[in-house]
């Protein structure tokens, strides 16, 4: 990509938004940074005992990256954040509004196994359902581009610059 843009890896769980984002972020040499750090305690503490989020939870870690992206603004970065509703992608376009997304997408059933064998994660598989009854795939008119994670994670990592910058030729052109 020409630009430094600040890009967000969303997804649900176990979609691979904590393996993918920095293999991004070193192929597009810009710094990554882990939307799960921006997580308050009192929110970790509610998934790892496996109560979803509500949305009165999620606005000060969006804010927390929203304020980081804006930071980032014409330096680019990469950061990862489930962003799984419009509203909560709206509300870092607020705060970053140069920000593409990079929806990871998948099979349930790849995700799920996926989810059941990593390590040292404090999200449950036992919240994917509530993460796929909330998800609100990326519409038409959001930037950025849906990218399936099949495969290996530098197979993922290709499809998803091949992806944006396919999307930034295509806006150049109009």
């Amino acid at each position: 990509m020409s630009t430094p843009h600040v890009v967000v890896v969303m997804g649900v769980a176990g979609t691979g938004k904590t393996t993918i984002g920095p293999l991004l972020a070193s192929r597009l040499g810009v710094p990554y940074a882990e939307g799960d750090d921006f997580h308050p305690p009192a929110n970790i503490a509610k998934m790892s005992a496996g109560v979803p989020l509500e949305d009165e939870d999620r606005w000060p870690w969006l804010d927390a990256i929203g304020a980081w992206a804006h930071e980032r603004a014409g330096l680019g970065g990469v950061v990862s954040s489930s962003a799984l509703k419009r509203a909560y992608r709206d509300r870092l376009r607020a705060a970053a509004p140069g920000i593409v997304f990079v929806h990871l997408t998948g099979d349930r059933s790849l995700i799920e196994d996926r989810m059941a064998h990593r390590q040292g994660h404090f999200m449950p598989t036992a919240l994917l359902d509530s993460q796929f009854a909330t998800l609100q795939p990326l519409e038409p008119d959001e930037p950025g581009v849906a990218v399936d994670v099949s495969g290996s994670p530098e197979e993922i990592t290709d499809r998803a610059v091949d992806a944006l910058r396919d999307r930034e030729r295509s806006s150049a052109a109009q």
